[in-house]
């Protein structure tokens, strides 16, 4: 064999480019069958003997391994032959495009590969030969298997290893006869992995654009309408005082032309801006496109069909993803739009500008861009919230030497005595040394907290209004209005493990009754995944009510044992120190439990089998939030509505255990443990698992990549010193898991914000503290952090909106009673207007406060120091509204509590149906689309129709000016001078007649 020849053998199509393929043929391209011969779009033409091709009847060429051994070269003189020649590397960009360093990289597959030394010194070789070697064909091999001239010694690999190649192999063919242009590199800094380039040339793109209706400029542009008169002057007056918080991006500069958009066509070509084809479509759409090429081909070997998501779930690539454009950091590198993110966006030192959405959404795609769009609208409508939060905060703060009922309980004058806490380990306690409970519950308990609940509610139902009026303009300006077909289209991709499934059963019928008709699963299938998920999720609430349950026990016993050796001046801060505690506790099973039900929630879904990405995900969402709502809001509906309504009164409390006694309520009320209760959690959440966990877990995650890769990498010279490719770096960053976990962090802040919102008036204060970072922080993830994820469109943020709209009818019935049941602003009314008697709050806390007899103690629950205060105790107080025990029915439930449950109830009814009715007008009264959006939408169909007439227009003109020419000339060839000789004999001449058209 000549040894400037490298043998090319045919083989079967049961193994296309063979066991050896993987390494054999690294940094060759591979093309479809057509481009062969011609030119390319870059000019270059493609030798047809380089192709190789893959096909179900024809086979495919493999290099022989022998025949390059042959060729004589070893490797330092492939090593100096390189070395003296150009980087390779700096003309592709390092990595962004082919070696040809004009085709540009749209998506990279990845995988896994075992390969000895000799396969590795081919690959090299390969790699700084390519393209060097002259090739011929030979006339394919009989046999049956594939055909390799092996040497002995080669190593045989499992049977696994070769069923993941052989996958590989026929996927990637199949991708070619698709159109798309391939590029295998083995010869990376990460040692076992292999990368494969892929590229969509102009015509798939075109294609693919048209099948998907993406919406792409034409050349016809328009003015969109600006305001005139008073509304002008004062937008440009905005534009000025907002300028130096106005990003400094090109896409977020104020427009007053737009293109025209109409969904891609590929023969109304003409329509569109090609002046520059590279830019046309934008790595978004490039990216969007192969993905989609991706899904819908398949692998059918082994009587199976595989889609590239059942190619990654059974590990035959370990992961898919597009390039980002380039780095963000460092000297000399070139502008792109990741660094332009990471200036102007994912950078702390800019939280108090804008977000540049649409630049976000040029580089995401739309899903990601809604998601940061929807979060900034929510942050600065938490401004308002806050500035009203903190007014209603500083109006307590101002009027709390003037409240009446916490003054009484300050005064020492008034000396009452009230019953003990627990049996006998506790003894009579003074009210007045729960004072400065009194004053502090008074900061968030008084008349402000109402007008507070009900300017949440409709703040609540303004904010949904402005998003979906923002969420509109963003449609617009985005090209997304009439998007709902192709987006059900797009989202319609049957899930791998459906397939599987669906396979799995459909084998299992043929194997009994011979039968292949079409399969698809049924709620038969499904049961023992549905008993599955009603039994789990019922465990699962069960499992946070007995965690509440096991705090409750522990404040009881924890109480007790404080009161015993505590000193008399430090039992006063005893409910303190309990509910500090025990919201400590819960805080840190909150937050425990959420991963562990994020966790249980996808594995529900999973064992469901929905059939689409989108079934999926909106069952995700709804146990998700399901589970982590339950765990992160039972502590505080217990303090808020259960603690201290089901205690009893002295002589006849309530047990637990036969042991222990139910919580009391202190007697300012439970409003202020509520308050703690709430901001502790809610702060705690917001600082360790929104942002300690967002920062430190994706940093432990890449340094442990980091330190895998390293010890895998090999100690070669060569590879130390090379430049990482970009596909490599992007490699090592954290997959992008999807915007669930994100939406779900502030779902759960917004139900802090306005569920309870009349106990704590500065939780919008805190959700915006949190949010500015929070903006940032995902920016810099995004950006930094995470592959770039795939585009998706969309026009909205989906499931969520009707989650928030349901959490904010919610609010106002949950506000409702917190106000008349957990504070006492209605005991206070009723005391004011029915029992005052000199129109004042004098008197209002002896009101409330029920006497009892202490000679009426149960045996063994008396306390054992009965004169711990100096004197002996004949009456202690406790509250409640119950008859004296000098009365006939002593102890007995007195008219005073059902007048002020009959106001309680009353003022729930009233507060919910006129809340409810103002937040309807508020819905009815603000238009969904605005105004000029509207108007813009119509002028662009009427422009459209325009366009279209025109070129009709245009064809007619056309047909009609063939049509003269065509009679023209058949009229000028019978006008020609000629003489005919008639059937008498006689000469005429033939004339010709036009006819105008």
């Amino acid at each position: 064999m000549d040894k400037d020849e490298i043998h090319l053998h045919r083989l079967p199509a049961a193994a296309p480019w063979g066991p050896h393929a993987d390494s054999d043929f690294h940094g060759v391209d591979f093309l479809p069958d057509d481009l062969s011969d011609v030119p390319d779009e870059t000019g270059m033409r493609v030798n047809k003997k380089y192709s190789c091709l893959p096909a179900e009847e024809k086979g495919i060429h493999i290099i022989n391994i022998r025949a390059i051994e042959d060729i004589g070269y070893d490797q330092h003189e492939s090593t100096l032959l390189n070395s003296l020649s150009k980087n390779p590397d700096a003309d592709c960009k390092y990595g962004l495009y082919f070696r040809d360093g004009k085709r540009k990289v749209d998506y990279i597959l990845v995988y896994h590969y075992k390969k000895s030394s000799a396969g590795r010194t081919l690959t090299r070789r390969a790699l700084h030969n390519d393209g060097s070697a002259k090739s011929t064909k030979q006339d394919p091999l009989p046999g049956k298997g594939v055909q390799m001239e092996m040497g002995e010694s080669e190593p045989h690999t499992d049977c696994h290893e070769d069923d993941k190649r052989f996958r590989r192999e026929e996927y990637e063919g199949n991708l070619v006869e698709a159109g798309l242009e391939l590029e295998r590199d083995e010869d990376t800094k990460i040692h076992g992995v292999g990368f494969v380039k892929i590229h969509a040339p102009w015509n798939v793109l075109c294609r693919e654009a048209e099948f998907l209706k993406l919406k792409m400029p034409t050349k016809k542009m328009y003015q969109i309408n600006q305001t005139h008169g008073l509304l002008k002057k004062i937008n440009s007056v905005i534009q000025k005082i907002t300028e130096p918080i106005q990003p400094k991006v090109a896409e977020h500069k104020p427009q007053t032309v737009k293109r025209l958009s109409y969904p891609f066509s590929r023969e109304k070509q003409h329509l569109f801006d090609l002046s520059d084809r590279d830019s046309f479509f934008d790595s978004k759409t490039r990216s969007t496109i192969v993905y989609e090429i991706l899904k819908r081909t398949t692998c059918t070997k082994a009587k199976y069909s595989m889609g590239i998501t059942s190619l990654l779930a059974n590990g035959v690539y370990s992961a898919a993803y597009p390039l980002h454009d380039g780095d963000y950091e460092g000297e000399n590198v070139e502008p792109n739009d990741r660094k332009l993110l990471c200036e102007e966006w994912a950078s702390y030192g800019v939280f108090y500008k804008y977000q540049p959405i649409d630049l976000v959404r040029k580089y995401f795609g739309e899903k990601i861009g809604l998601y940061f769009a929807w979060l900034g609208v929510y942050t600065q409508m938490l401004i308002p919230a806050s500035i009203v939060g903190i007014i209603v905060f500083l109006y307590g703060c101002a009027t709390v030497d003037e409240n009446i009922p916490s003054m009484e309980m300050c005064d020492q004058r008034n000396n009452i005595t009230m019953c003990p806490l627990c049996d006998r380990t506790c003894s009579y306690w003074k009210m007045s040394s729960a004072c400065a409970t009194a004053r502090a519950s008074h900061l968030f308990d008084n008349p402000a907290t109402v007008f507070f609940s009900v300017f949440m509610a409709l703040w609540a139902a303004t904010f949904m209004e402005h998003w979906k009026r923002k969420q509109m303009r963003l449609n617009y300006r985005w090209d997304l209005t009439g998007f709902e077909e192709e987006e059900e289209a797009v989202k319609a991709h049957p899930r791998a493990e459906y397939e599987a499934k669906v396979l799995e059963k459909s084998l299992r019928k043929e194997h009994k009754h011979k039968e292949t008709d079409k399969e698809k699963l049924t709620w038969k299938d499904r049961f023992p995944a549905y008993l599955t998920n009603f039994v789990g999720i019922i465990f699962m609430v069960g499992l946070t009510f007995a965690i509440v349950f096991g705090v409750i026990i522990y404040r009881i016993s924890t109480a007790a044992a404080l009161a015993i050796s505590a000193t008399p001046s430090g039992r006063s801060s005893v409910r303190v120190t309990v509910t500090a505690t025990a919201v400590i506790i819960n805080l840190v099973v909150i937050i425990f439990l959420d991963e562990v039900y994020g966790c249980i929630a996808r594995w529900l879904t999973q064992i469901e089998v929905p059939k689409t990405d989108k079934n999926f995900e909106e069952r995700l969402i709804f146990k998700a939030f399901l589970l982590k709502f339950v765990n992160a809001y039972t502590p505080i509906f217990y303090v808020a509505f259960f603690k201290g309504r089901f205690v009893g009164r002295p002589g006849d409390y309530v047990y637990i255990f036969h042991s222990f006694r139910m919580e009391e309520c202190a007697p300012g009320g439970c409003l202020m443990e509520l308050c703690i209760q709430l901001s502790i959690i809610m702060l705690g959440k917001q600082l360790i698992q929104n942002n300690l966990f967002e920062i430190g877990i994706p940093k432990m995650k890449k340094f442990i990549r980091y330190m895998k890769l390293k010890r895998r990498r090999s100690l070669d010279h060569e590879e130390h010193i090379k430049k990482k490719q970009r596909y490599e770096v992007d490699y090592n960053l954290e997959p992008f898991s999807g915007l669930t976990p994100e939406y779900m962090e502030m779902i759960i802040q917004f139900g802090f914000v306005t569920l309870f919102v009349a106990s704590f008036p500065l939780a919008p204060l805190f959700a915006l503290l949190n949010n500015i970072i929070e903006i940032r922080l995902d920016a810099k993830k995004f950006v930094t952090e995470l592959r770039r994820p795939v585009a998706v469109r969309a026009k909205d943020i989906g499931i969520w909106y009707n989650i928030l709209r349901g959490i904010g009818k919610l609010a106002v019935i949950i506000n409702a009673f917190v106000i008349s049941f957990t504070s006492d602003f209605i005991p206070r009314l009723v005391y004011l207007y029915m029992y005052s008697e000199n129109g004042t709050m004098h008197g209002f806390v002896n009101h409330t406060l029920s006497s009892f007899n202490v000679s009426d103690f149960q045996a063994g629950t008396a306390p054992n120091d009965p004169m711990e205060l100096g004197y002996e105790v004949q009456i202690c107080r406790y509250k409640d509204y119950r008859e004296p025990p000098w009365s006939e029915n002593k102890y007995d439930i007195s008219k005073d509590f059902w007048a002020v449950l009959a106001a309680r109830l009353a003022f729930v009814i009233v507060f919910q149906n006129l809340v409810m009715f103002m937040s309807d007008f508020v819905d009815w009264i603000i238009p969904d689309i605005p105004k000029d959006i509207s108007q813009q939408i119509h002028k662009e169909k009427v422009l459209m129709v325009e366009v279209f007439m025109r070129e009709e227009q245009g064809k007619l003109q056309m047909e009609t000016w063939k049509d003269k020419d065509k009679k023209k000339g058949e009229n000028c060839n019978n006008h020609s001078p000629r003489l005919s000789l008639s059937h008498s004999g006689s000469l005429s001449s033939c004339h010709s007649y036009p006819v105008d058209v």
